[in-house]
């Protein structure tokens, strides 16, 4: 009984460890993850000098594609509500340094559902008047929507960035 158990909170760890450090994606790969195809791709690279020693600079881009027919919504239910939880995949450059206040990861997040909303109220003179002002009403990801963002990374010299993606959904 107790081997059992054993067994399965090694079993536990070791699973827990992988979906959290997340799979290895390389230059123009593109990786299904639980229906969403994610992209990755150096679109320019040059050499940097940081703090005396040589670095590579590398712009990249990234981009995720929902290719299922499921929706991924977060509807707000007052206003203003702070919400963290937004983000589908991150994609961690793990030899990135961070040098030059540049990335060390990207995070794909939902797209924002902007709402106008209009209100009424008494300006400085005295006069009533009717406003609108913008207000974020929900986070979306509908089928067939691509979300993509571009980062900078610099790693040592002669490297190339060591990239993992893994889900945040």
């Amino acid at each position: 009984m107790k081997n059992s158990i054993f067994l399965m909170a090694i079993s536990a760890a070791i699973l827990t460890g992988i979906s959290v450090k997340g799979q290895k994606i390389s230059d123009g790969q593109t990786i299904e993850i639980n229906g969403m195809s994610v992209t990755f791709s150096i679109l320019n690279k040059e050499s940097v000098e940081a703090g005396g020693k040589p670095y590579d600079r590398y712009k990249v881009s990234a981009s995720v594609k929902n290719t299922t027919d499921k929706a991924y919504n977060i509807r707000l239910s007052s206003y203003p509500q702070i919400v963290s939880n937004t983000g589908l995949v991150e994609l961690d450059c793990i030899n990135a340094t961070g040098a030059k206040l540049t990335s060390k990861k990207i995070e794909l997040k939902m797209k924002p559902q902007m709402i106008n909303v209009s209100y009424s109220a008494y300006d400085k003179s005295g006069k009533f008047t009717t406003n609108i002002i913008p207000v974020t009403g929900s986070y979306y990801f509908d089928p067939g929507d691509t979300i993509s963002d571009n980062a900078i990374f610099i790693v040592p010299q002669g490297e190339k960035p060591d990239v993992s993606v893994r889900n945040l959904r």
